[in-house]
């Protein structure tokens, strides 16, 4: 039991720092991970809380780069379709959703590394679909970073305001979808005890990614976290086919 918990913090920083890294948020990286030790519902309820320390950290660590347009363009459309996907956590089959999760982080890591240049029109009408498919993903699979990451990146933002602009988008996201889990019973009492050390691990992990960033491009770390997002999200639908137990914390 110490022992697994150990490891899921030491793998929650390491989402933490790859998705400061990455651009993408680590929630990317962290769903597919506590998947590992926890049921899908808890995994939800974890994340949004775990998120809402990272992004807060992101936007004290790169708050000049806050671009306030695009927080708006793809903000609302984010929280009006996460509190959507979130209610319909409740009646999905959460097997389907782990498998729809794998399948997703497969084909859109492999998409994004075979295809490095992919360029989405950079306008309002793309801001609006990018918001609302990322906060429908965020509400019913616990993590929407990688399309509001491709959506941003079509605008060629510098790396600041990619990254502060994103979390100040998610921040409203993980508020929503935090309150909606709340209610439909996926944050339990006895998982609270992990949420201190969590929060720390979201400052930590931002900032020693920040540091990291000042070192390398952002197209190197991007590469190397897109390879351990399809990496995972082999693992994860390996895990499905029942060929890896799943250790439970709870």
């Amino acid at each position: 039991m110490f022992e697994q918990l150990i490891l899921f913090f030491a793998l929650a920083l390491l989402a933490e720092i790859l998705g400061t890294l990455g651009g993408f948020g680590s929630s990317l990286l962290f769903v597919p991970i506590a998947g590992f030790f926890f049921d899908f519902q808890t995994v939800l309820g974890i994340t949004a809380l775990f998120h809402l320390s990272s992004n807060l950290s992101k936007i004290v660590l790169f708050r000049n780069g806050i671009d306030r347009k695009l927080i708006l363009q793809m903000g609302i459309p984010a929280i009006i379709f996460v509190i959507l996907g979130a209610f319909l956590t409740r009646f999905a089959d959460t097997k389907v959703l782990e498998v729809v999760l794998s399948v997703f982080l497969i084909v859109l890591s492999s998409v994004l590394l075979l295809f490095k240049q992919l360029i989405i029109q950079p306008n309002t009408r793309n801001s609006l679909i990018g918001g609302g498919l990322s906060g429908l993903a965020a509400g019913l699979l616990g993590t929407g970073g990688a399309i509001r990451g491709i959506t941003l990146a079509a605008f060629d933002l510098e790396v600041e305001v990619f990254i502060a602009t994103s979390a100040a988008i998610d921040m409203g996201i993980d508020l929503s979808r935090s309150v909606v889990y709340f209610s439909n019973g996926f944050i339990h009492k006895h998982d609270l005890y992990l949420i201190p050390v969590l929060l720390v691990i979201g400052m930590l992990g931002t900032w020693v990614g920040k540091r990291l960033l000042n070192r390398f491009t952002q197209r190197q770390f991007k590469s190397i976290a897109l390879g351990m997002i399809l990496l995972i999200g082999i693992v994860s639908l390996i895990k499905f086919s029942g060929l890896f137990g799943n250790h439970t914390l709870n």
